[in-house]
C-alpha cells in the first residue's frame, strides 16, 4: 500500500511542479483552520487566512495558536520554532492585500457551487498568474467551479478527510482542464504535506464520499423500508469498519450526508436515495441518530419518535447482502468510468480515508473473496492471485 501510495498512478511529471513559497486559506472555520495548521508544519511558509468578518478570522488564526502551544507543551517542538511558526501564519479580512504574492490557494468555505465560484473568482482577480486554486470540495465539480474563470486550467480538487491532521488520504482531482504543471504542483505540495495522494478524476463525490454514500444510503434505506436500526448497524459489523454506520453519520454530520446524498441523487438518480428519515432528523436540528446516556450508544427516542418506516424487515445476512452488492456495482461503474486507473486505488483511499481495515486487504479483495463481485459484476475486481496492493 505505501509502495502503490508513493508512486501515484497517473501524476504527471515531478519536475512541472511550481514552488510554494506562500499560501493562502479561504475560511478560517474549522477545515480551513486545520488546513492552515498542516500547511504551516509541512511546508514552513507564510500561511494567510480570510473570512467575511474579524472575528472569524482571529478564530482562525487563534485555533492556529492554541495547536501550536499544544505541540510546544508537548515537547514536539521548542519554544524558537513555536515562535517562527506562529509568525508566519496571519488573517486578513482583504484578498488583496493576503493572496497578491500568494502561490497556492485553497477554499475551504460552504458547499455550494455559487458560493465556491464566486470565491474563486475573487480569488482569481488578486492572486498571481501562476499561483494553484485548490478547492477542498467533498462532492461538487471542480471543472464546474473553474468554468467562469480566466485561467481554469490552475483550478485542482484538494480533498482532505476530516481530521485532517490524521487520515492520510488526499484525493486530488483533476478538472477537465486543469493541466500538468498545476496537477504536478498539487502531487508535489502533498508530498511535503506527508499525505497519500491518489489522481481521481472529476465525477460526482469522488471515491471515498461516493462508495460511503452508497453503502450508507443501503443501510439508510433498509430502516426506512422496516429493519430495526440495531439490526441494520449489526449486519455491517463483520466488515470490521473502525465505526458503525450511524456513528460514522454523526461524525460527518447529518446534514452533510443528506447533501452528499442530494448531489449524488441527482447525479445518479437510480441508484443514490434521499432517505426521508435522514432528512427529518436534519430538519429537526439533530447531530446523529444517538444518545450516550450510559456511554454506550442509544437510539435518542426523540429520532425514534420522527423515524417513519415500512414493514419490511430484513435479517442481518440480508442487510449485509444488499449493501455489499450495492458498493460492488458502484465500485464496478466508478472502475468502467475510469475515476481512478485501477482497483488498488479504490482500496486505498478506503483505507487511507475511511479507516477501511487494512488487515483485510482492500474492499475489493473482501468482495471478491466473498464472491460479490462475481455475483454482481460477472468478475473479480482482482486477477486470480493478485493481491490488492503490491507487498
Amino acid at each position: 500500500m505505501q509502495k502503490r501510495g508513493k508512486r501515484p498512478a497517473g501524476a504527471p511529471d515531478k519536475n512541472l511542479a511550481r514552488p510554494v513559497t506562500k499560501v493562502g486559506v479561504v475560511g478560517a472555520g474549522l477545515m480551513a483552520s486545520q488546513l492552515a495548521l498542516l500547511f504551516l508544519r509541512r511546508l514552513e511558509v507564510p500561511v494567510v487566512l480570510t473570512d467575511i468578518d474579524q472575528e472569524r478570522v482571529d478564530k482562525g488564526v487563534g485555533y492556529v495558536h492554541a495547536e501550536i502551544d499544544k505541540l510546544l507543551g508537548k515537547g514536539r517542538i521548542n519554544q524558537d520554532k513555536a515562535n517562527r511558526l506562529k509568525a508566519l501564519v496571519t488573517g486578513v479580512l482583504d484578498k488583496a492585500e493576503g493572496f497578491a504574492d500568494a502561490d497556492f490557494v485553497i477554499e475551504a468555505v460552504f458547499e455550494e457551487i455559487g458560493v465556491k465560484q464566486q470565491v474563486f473568482a475573487e480569488v482569481e482577480a488578486v492572486a498571481p498568474a501562476h499561483a494553484i486554486l485548490a478547492t477542498n470540495t467533498s462532492s461538487l465539480s471542480v471543472t464546474e467551479m473553474a468554468s467562469k474563470l480566466k485561467h481554469p486550467e490552475r483550478v485542482v480538487g484538494f480533498h482532505f478527510f476530516n481530521p485532517v491532521a490524521i487520515l492520510p488520504l488526499l484525493e486530488i482531482v483533476r478538472g477537465e482542464q486543469t493541466d500538468d504543471a498545476s496537477l504536478a504542483t498539487a502531487f508535489a505540495v502533498a508530498k511535503k504535506l506527508k499525505k497519500t495522494a491518489v489522481l481521481v478524476k472529476d465525477a460526482p463525490a469522488f471515491v471515498v464520499n461516493r462508495i460511503l454514500t452508497r453503502f450508507m444510503g443501503e443501510i439508510q434505506n433498509v430502516i426506512d423500508e422496516g429493519t430495526p436500526v440495531e439490526v441494520a448497524e449489526k449486519a455491517v459489523e463483520p466488515l470490521g469498519l473502525p465505526m458503525s454506520p450511524l456513528v460514522l453519520l454523526e461524525l460527518v454530520g447529518p446534514a452533510i450526508g443528506l447533501h452528499v446524498s442530494e448531489t449524488l441523487h441527482g447525479a445518479f438518480p437510480d441508484r443514490f436515495t434521499v432517505s426521508p428519515n435522514l432528512k427529518r432528523v436534519v430538519e429537526a436540528g439533530k447531530r446523529g441518530f444517538y444518545v450516550y446516556d450510559s456511554g454506550k450508544p442509544e437510539l435518542d427516542p426523540e429520532v425514534a419518535a420522527l423515524l417513519q418506516q415500512g414493514d419490511a424487515v430484513l435479517t442481518e445476512e440480508q442487510v449485509r447482502a444488499r449493501v455489499l452488492d450495492a458498493v460492488a456495482q458502484e465500485i464496478g461503474l466508478m472502475l468502467d468510468e475510469g475515476v481512478v486507473a485501477e482497483a488498488q486505488d479504490i482500496d486505498l483511499c478506503l483505507i487511507t480515508g475511511a479507516g477501511w481495515p487494512f488487515h483485510l486487504g482492500g474492499i475489493t479483495p473482501y468482495l471478491d473473496r466473498e464472491g460479490v463481485s462475481e455475483r454482481v459484476n460477472g468478475k473479480t475486481f482482482l486477477a486470480p492471485g493478485v493481491a490488492s496492493v503490491p507487498a
